[in-house]
């Protein structure tokens, strides 16, 4: 028995579009991307798209939706299984890369979720709602495993919004419910990094990040009508990068505290991955620095044996 799909996890700086590129070209892949921001047209360098490591292996999900657009998870699982279809149609292996442990997660255990329109009706019910108001009124359609759903007063409504509509609808929520899913038959590799090795590479990356022209990338996506809170909305680089662009953060400011979120990301994401292993899903954790031929040898071997 072959695994219908591979995935490559782990938190951002270990290196995993390089090792899912290499599994790829091993095995006769192709891979999807897991990243909630590299879907985003124009947002290169803040996401770390890297594309000229993929080389000549395909691709899919990254630069399919215009920066300012709000993509979101049942936008990806339409995508992940369309993509998934595809590249198994043609016989190849899909490969499933990324740090976005929702999107893994979701995808991994086989959900499907309908499309949940604007309630306008409740939107204006919820308008006057301070962000710690709506994250209560939230906690009764749902347990918050993280903060992510209300980091803003948005995504906190948007959350809401969701949890009404499941609520007027029980057999949506059935689609969406993980006990009621068919999870995928999925080879789950992760790269196992140190803290401290995880800190030092972030650091060094973000830096060349900034060397390498994010500052003027948001800049140009401002410029193009792209507005600020839209940028802020995704958080991280295109959160601070903008409170910089727009006069809120100095150059020092925005690095100093962009650094310490990068470094926050990168132990929840952790967190999510650890979370998964305790739902259910095994997870074959590999050094992150292995040596190439012996990371391939070992995704090779683990196939074999898989199942």
């Amino acid at each position: 028995m072959k695994p219908e799909i591979i995935a490559i996890v782990g938190p951002t700086a270990c290196g995993k579009t390089r090792r899912a590129v290499q599994a790829a070209r091993a095995i006769g892949g192709e891979i999807i991307s897991a990243d909630s921001r590299q879907v985003y047209r124009g947002m290169d360098i803040g996401t770390g798209k890297d594309l000229s490591e993929y080389g000549d292996v395909a691709y899919h999900l990254i630069d399919i939706a215009d920066a300012g657009d709000k993509y979101n998870l049942h936008r990806f699982l339409a995508d992940f299984n369309n993509a998934k279809d595809s590249i198994t149609s043609r016989g190849r292996m899909p490969i499933l890369c990324g740090g976005t442990g929702m999107y893994v997660e979701a995808a991994l255990a086989g959900l499907r979720m309908p499309e949940v329109g604007r309630n306008e009706e409740l939107r204006r019910t919820l308008a006057d709602k301070s962000l710690e108001q709506l994250t209560e009124i939230l906690k009764t359609y749902k347990t918050l495993h993280n903060t992510t759903d209300v980091d803003t007063r948005e995504r906190a409504i948007r959350g809401i919004e969701i949890g009404e509509y499941y609520r007027l609808h029980p057999e949506a929520a059935g689609e969406a419910d993980r006990k009621q899913a068919r999870p995928l038959s999925s080879l789950i590799v992760g790269l196992d990094i140190e803290r401290e090795e995880r800190r030092m590479r972030i650091s060094r990356r973000l830096d060349a990040r900034l060397e390498e022209g994010m500052v003027e990338e948001v800049r140009r996506l401002l410029d193009g009508g792209v507005s600020a809170a839209d940028l802020i909305y995704y958080g991280l680089e295109y959160k601070y990068v903008t409170l910089h662009a727009t006069g809120v953060l100095t150059l020092r400011e925005m690095r100093q505290q962009l650094e310490i979120a990068i470094h926050q990301f990168a132990k929840r994401q952790m967190t999510w991955f650890r979370g998964m292993e305790r739902r259910g899903f095994h997870i074959e954790w590999l050094p992150y620095d292995m040596d190439d031929r012996e990371f391939i040898e070992t995704i090779g071997k683990l196939q074999m044996k898989f199942g």
